[in-house]
C-alpha cells in the first residue's frame, strides 16, 4: 500500500513544525517501525545487564567469599549510580544530540561486563558493576527521550512498552542461566551470565551505529533544518522541504542547555509534570522492590528450593509481569497514564495491605496469587508511567533534561526500596512491614488524584511552548 507520507509535502522552520509533521502519522510502519523498535531495544540491555548478576548472585558469593555489605553495594549499584548519570545522561543528549551517547553506552555496558565477569575480588567486580550503572543511567534518560520524540501523539501510550522489554530481559537472562546450568559450568554460572550482557551490548551497538536515526525534533531546536529535514525523509518517507527559520528560534538554537537550566522544570508549566513524573517515579520504584524481597519466599516455597526450580519460579512471575507491560501501552492509550497510574496503584495497595496481613497463614498457591496481581497491576499501570510521563512532557530542547533530573529522583526509590525494606523486615517481620510500606502506593494514588496533567490527553504543541531558559551570563574582570 502507498504510504501518504511519502507524498506530503511540509516547510520545516522549526522544532514544532517536525513534531506537528510526525504527528499527522496514525501508525509507524515499515523502517520507521523497526528503527524505534531498535532504540526500544537499548531498554532491553538496561535490564538484561541489570539481572545479568541477580541470576548466579548465589553461586558468586560463595565463590568471592563476600560479605552482606559487599553484596548489598553490587545489588544497588545501578540506580544508585544511575541518581548521578541520569542527568549527567540528559544534559549530554541536550548537546550532542540522542545517538551518540546511546552508542557510547553499549561500549560502556560492554567494558563494565567483561570487568564484572573477569573479575577474582570484590573491588574487580564492583568496578565492573559501577560502569554498568553509569551506562544504564545514560542509556535511559536518553532512550526514553528519543522514543517519545520517535512517536507520533496517536501513539503516545506505545512508550509503556518499555515496562514489557524490562521484563521480558530479565526472563531471557534467567532463561540463558539456566541453559548455563544445564551445561554443568558450576560456580561460574554469574560470569557466563554476565558476558552474555557484553555480547549483546556490542550487537546492538552495531545495529543502533548502522540504523538510527537523530531525532528530527531536536535536530530542529538546534537551527539544523536541512539534517531534520534528511531525517524526517529517512525514517518517515515525507517530503519535507527546509524552509527559513522561524523567528525567535535562532537565539534558542545557539543557546546551549546545561544542568543550570534544571530550574526551569520546577517552574511552570512544568512544575506539576515534573512533580508527577517523578512522584510516580519514585513510589513505584520503592513498591516494586518491597514486594521484590517478598518474591522469593513464596517463589521458594512453590518450586521448592533446588536451583532449577526457584529460577523457574521466577521466570512465571516475570511471565507475568511481561503480560502487564505489554497491556500498559493498550491501558496508556484507552485510560490515559494518569487513570492507568491510579488504578494500578489502588489494586496494589490493596494487595500489599492484603498480603502483609495474611504472611504466611494462606495456603501457598492462594498466597502466590496476591504477589501475582501486584505484579501484573503494577507494571500494566504505575511500573511505566512515570518514565513516560517524563518522556512526553517536555520541549526537545530540555527533554532529556527533564527525564535525568526525574530519573535521578527517581533512582531514590529504587535505592531505598533495597534499603530501607530488609531493615524494616528485621525489625517487624515481613507481613508487617508489607502493611506498612502500603502507604507508598497510597502516595502515589493521592500524587495522581492532585496532579491532573495527562501528556496522552493533551492537544498542545509541546514545541510551541514558551520557556524561559537561564542565559549564560558574560564572566566580568
Amino acid at each position: 500500500m502507498h504510504d501518504p507520507a511519502s507524498t506530503r509535502t511540509t516547510v520545516i522552520s522549526s522544532a514544532g513544525d517536525a513534531a506537528d509533521l510526525i504527528d499527522t502519522l496514525k501508525t509507524l510502519s515499515g523502517r520507521a517501525n523497526g528503527i524505534w523498535f531498535l532504540a526500544l531495544a537499548g531498554l532491553f540491555l538496561d535490564a538484561y545487564s541489570n539481572a545479568a548478576l541477580g541470576a548466579g548472585l548465589a553461586p558468586m558469593v560463595k565463590q568471592l567469599g563476600l560479605s552482606p555489605t559487599q553484596v548489598g553495594l553490587l545489588t544497588a549499584m545501578a540506580p544508585a549510580i544511575a541518581i548521578v548519570s541520569n542527568p549527567f545522561g540528559g544534559w549530554l543528549a541536550a548537546r550532542i544530540g540522542r545517538v551518540k551517547p546511546l552508542l557510547m553506552t553499549k561500549v560502556i555496558f560492554a567494558a563494565g561486563a567483561l570487568l564484572t565477569a573477569v573479575g577474582s575480588d570484590f573491588q574487580t567486580v564492583f568496578a565492573g558493576r559501577t560502569l554498568v550503572g553509569i551506562a544504564y543511567g545514560i542509556d535511559f534518560a536518553v532512550a526514553m527521550a528519543l522514543l517519545a520524540e520517535y512517536t507520533p501523539a496517536s501513539l503516545k501510550g506505545r512508550l509503556n512498552f518499555w515496562q514489557g522489554v524490562w521484563y521480558t530481559a530479565t526472563t531471557t537472562n534467567l532463561l540463558l542461566t539456566l541453559l548455563f546450568y544445564k551445561f554443568d559450568v558450576g560456580a561460574d554460572i554469574w560470569r557466563w551470565s554476565v558476558s552474555s550482557s557484553a555480547v549483546f551490548a556490542l550487537l546492538l551497538f552495531v545495529l543502533q551505529l548502522a540504523f538510527l536515526v537523530e531525532s528530527p525534533t531536536w535536530l530542529a531546536s538546534k537551527g539544523r533544518l536541512r539534517e531534520s529535514v534528511a531525517n524526517l525523509r529517512r525514517m518517515y518517507g515525507f517530503a519535507a522541504q527546509e524552509g527559513p527559520m522561524a523567528t525567535g528560534q535562532a537565539d534558542e538554537a545557539r543557546h546551549q542547555v546545561g544542568l543550570r537550566d534544571a530550574g526551569v522544570l520546577f517552574r511552570r508549566p512544568y512544575l506539576p509534570r515534573t512533580v508527577l513524573s517523578t512522584a510516580i517515579s519514585l513510589t513505584q520504584a520503592m513498591q516494586y522492590f518491597a514486594v521484590g524481597w517478598y518474591l522469593p519466599v513464596i517463589s521458594l516455597e512453590l518450586f521448592g528450593k533446588e536451583f532449577e526450580k526457584a529460577t523457574m519460579g521466577a521466570m512465571a512471575f516475570n511471565a507475568v509481569g511481561i503480560v502487564g507491560g505489554c497491556l500498559s501501552a493498550y491501558f496508556g492509550r484507552r485510560l490515559g497514564l494518569r487513570v492507568s497510574s491510579m488504578a494500578g496503584y489502588a489494586v496494589v495497595f490493596v494487595a500489599l495491605l492484603v498480603m502483609g496481613a495474611t504472611f504466611k497463614q494462606l495456603p501457598v498457591a492462594l498466597a502466590a496469587l496476591l504477589p501475582v496481581l501486584f505484579i501484573f497491576f503494577h507494571s500494566a499501570g504505575p511500573g511505566p508511567n512515570g518514565k513516560s510521563i517524563a518522556a512526553l512532557s517536555y520541549r526537545s530542547d530540555i527533554r532529556t533534561l527533564g527525564t535525568g533530573v526525574t530519573g535521578m529522583l527517581g533512582s531514590f526509590g529504587s535505592v531505598a526500596g533495597l534499603y530501607l525494606f530488609p531493615q524494616l523486615q528485621s525489625g517487624i517481620g515481613v507481613g508487617n512491614s508489607l502493611m506498612v510500606l502500603s502507604v507508598v502506593p497510597l502516595a502515589g494514588l493521592l500524587t495522581c488524584l492532585a496532579i491532573r496533567w495527562d501528556p496522552t490527553r493533551t492537544a498542545i504543541n509541546l514545541e510551541e511552548e514558551p520557556i524561559h531558559l537561564q542565559q549564560r551570563q558574560p564572566v566580568s574582570a
